[in-house]
């Protein structure tokens, strides 16, 4: 197996490369192409395998983490929408729910819609809740609505019905009346998209894949051509939001399934190398150039949920429940008008990057001031691919200080309180906020910038251990590499629990079965390489949210009693109570197809002399540390030359490739068998 993950971020494109024959991971990273993410991938592929001396040809499997997706919804730069829905529904788009993102803010303004009122068009068609015909489709209002709309040049179509979950035949009609009359227009149905209750959900989730299709479709259709013409013969797959991947076909018909694409495959990723260091539950702290992701594992298994908000926007898809904030390396720091530090969400880039790049960057960001305080190397990254300039680090962060009329080392140390205070934020959000206490999880430190600020995070948090992976800055191109193909079916079927015993679940299941079946063969999955798992939606009679449970293990066909039981458990998990007594419904039924992939074994890491990491060490300067309040030397180690069983005592810097790792005073760091860095905070 040759494999290739490539993975691309705002301000860097990683590349990881495995070879079977030679039992090496190769790694790669060079600044992203904003205006053509393609062209960085391309560049990217050819310098790594010419570099390696792999054939393109003798390459069989290439997965690709794109923000594509992501960054077209966030700029709002998406195709023109028409939106086709039942008669009475046309403003469902703009009415949304009664929920208020900010409670107090009688200023805040809403996103506006994708798809303006005169875009949308009424039908009439009605079915019953239990799928009856109320009122048949009209075919003449499909036709006029189609050609109101081809006239306003939409490029996309969205089709959403109001009972179109229980019965597609309606959505299909039109979708068939669209290919005859329209046949260049991308077309998302929801009962294809997100065929489950809610209406609202289900429609915002239909026109966001609609809104993205011709985009993401047009990319991806491109980078498998050009990945072909490289000489790779195998189709590339796309990463997931949900942490698995599927085919750029697949990929390009339901684009909203990519909107977290990368951040989902560092946090697989981290999962794997957690798993083989024999850790279950983590915190995963991925920083790049340009935004934090942050998500939990337990047991081994990312944490998943069936819907989230992304720019304001209502996305009904499985997916990773990642937090993400715009704190990056690359992160602007200013003053407001109230004459306060603020770093962030905006961002330089790779272009002109920060001001210590050197490509007439003048914003002060994250990494001047990590260059400023001695964190950083003050002259080169990338084992010496880009040089850095601390004067002009300096010049940007004199600047910020006279703004706030304070030194520039002082304004350093601000920018990175106020990131930090950000990026805690963000982990209290996926663990304490959610019930978890962070101080039973390891945080496992990833991303360009991650290692920087995790054990300062992780001792503010009072977690105990840090993980910092082998290769931590392509960690996430790694990820792709782990993932599995994956396909998320859901089914909404509204019954109370005893209705397991009439056997209707089991003929939902063994229907999204056949389904499931038909994608993996259609992907050419050998049966010994599959494997499904179930799911069911439940919650107690007049709840309106519900809680996804998994099919108790051993008890197929559904057992009622326990899958009660298995409610119950989770209910008070969640809720800190249960209530046996009080009628049960199923609201949905869920099943998640797998195809497990041949994963890279991981090295061994051959043994140290002694403890003494003296081997590693390459040097020394002084580096400020909060702890002391003052600039300290600092011995620096070079990462390849640590063996396993070495232990740091901080202060001491780790730099690498592709990352640096900082390992404040009273701190220690050793070197796992698997050339894990584990760095012990000290935390009680």
């Amino acid at each position: 197996m040759r494999a290739i993950g490539v993975d691309v971020g705002g301000t860097f494109t990683d590349l990881a490369l495995w070879d079977d024959e030679r039992g090496a991971l190769a790694v790669f990273k060079l600044p992203s192409v904003s205006h053509d993410p393609a062209r960085g991938i391309l560049d990217g592929l050819q310098t790594l395998v010419a570099r390696e001396g792999v054939l393109p040809e003798a390459l069989t499997f290439i997965a690709h983490g794109t923000t594509v997706a992501t960054n077209a919804l966030l700029e709002g730069k998406g195709a023109r929408t028409g939106l086709l829905t039942t008669r009475g529904f046309r403003d469902l788009l703009e009415i949304a729910r009664q929920k208020r993102p900010h409670l107090y803010d009688l200023q805040a303004d809403k996103p506006p819609p994708l798809v303006p009122r005169f875009l949308r068009r009424e039908v009439r068609e009605r079915l019953a809740w239990d799928g009856t015909i109320v009122e048949k489709l009209s075919l003449d209002d499909v036709k006029e609505a189609l050609d109101a709309l081809q006239a306003e040049d939409v490029e996309a179509l969205a089709v959403c019905f109001l009972y179109s979950f229980v019965d597609p035949t309606h959505e299909r009609l039109v979708a068939a009346e669209i290919r005859a009359r329209f046949p260049q227009a991308f077309v998302s149905l929801s009962s294809e998209v997100s065929p489950e209750f809610r209406e609202y959900e289900r429609l915002s989730t239909t026109v966001i894949n609609a809104y993205l299709g011709p985009l993401v479709s047009r990319y991806l259709q491109r980078f498998g051509d050009d990945v072909g013409k490289l000489g790779i013969r195998h189709a590339p797959y796309v990463n997931q939001s949900n942490g698995g991947i599927i085919s750029v076909t697949a990929a390009a018909e339901q684009p909203v399934r990519t909107l977290l694409s990368g951040p989902s495959a560092g946090v697989m990723g981290a999962a794997w190398v957690s798993a083989a260091a024999g850790i279950a539950s983590i915190i995963t702290f991925d920083m790049g150039g340009t935004s934090t992701d942050v998500a939990r594992v337990e047991d081994g298994r990312p944490v998943i949920g069936a819907q989230r908000t992304i720019a304001g926007y209502p996305v009904r898809i499985p997916s990773l429940e990642i937090e993400t904030v715009g704190a990056g390396g690359g992160s602007i720091a200013w003053v407001d008008s109230g004459g306060a530090l603020r770093v962030g969400p905006h961002s330089v880039g790779a272009h002109p990057g920060p001001a210590c790049y050197g490509r007439g960057g003048t914003a002060p960001t994250v990494t001047d001031a990590n260059v400023v305080l001695g964190r950083l190397s003050s002259t080169q990254l990338l084992d010496g691919q880009m040089t850095l300039r601390r004067e002009l680090a300096e010049e940007a962060l004199a600047a910020l200080a006279a703004q706030l009329g304070a030194s520039p080392i002082e304004a350093a140390r601000g920018v990175l309180s106020v990131v930090q205070t950000n990026m805690l934020g963000a982990i209290r959000v996926v663990s304490v906020r959610k019930g978890y206490d962070p101080r039973a999880y390891t945080l496992v430190a990833f991303g360009g910038a991650g290692p920087l600020h995790a054990a300062a995070l992780a001792r503010d948090l009072g977690i105990q251990r840090v993980l910092v992976p082998p290769a931590p800055g392509i960690l996430c191109a790694l990820g792709l590499l782990v993932a599995p193909l994956r396909l998320d079916l859901v089914r909404t079927r509204v019954a109370l629990l005893e209705a397991v015993a009439s056997g209707e679940p089991a003929e939902v299941f063994e229907e999204l079965e056949q389904q499931a079946a038909a994608w993996l063969d259609h992907e050419a999955v050998p049966l010994s390489k599959r494997r499904h798992a179930r799911a069911f939606d439940m919650r107690y009679v007049g709840q309106n949210f519900e809680l996804t449970v998994a099919e108790p293990a051993g008890t197929s066909p559904v057992d009622a009693a326990a899958l009660h039981r298995a409610f119950l458990r989770e209910h008070e998990r969640v809720y800190g109570y249960a209530a046996p007594d009080e009628p049960v419904q199923i609201v949905a039924l869920r099943l998640t197809a797998f195809a497990d992939r041949e994963l890279p074994p991981m090295p061994v890491l051959p043994a140290g002399a002694t403890a003494d990491p003296g081997e590693a060490r390459t040097g020394e300067r002084a580096v400020y540390f909060e702890e002391t309040r003052d600039f300290v030397t600092t011995p620096i180690y070079r990462r390849e030359r640590l063996r396993a069983g070495h232990r740091l005592v901080g202060p001491a810097i780790v730099e690498q490739m592709d990352s640096t790792t900082v390992v404040p005073g009273g701190q220690e760091a050793w070197v796992d068998e698997r050339a894990n860095l584990v760095i012990l905070t000290g935390s009680a």
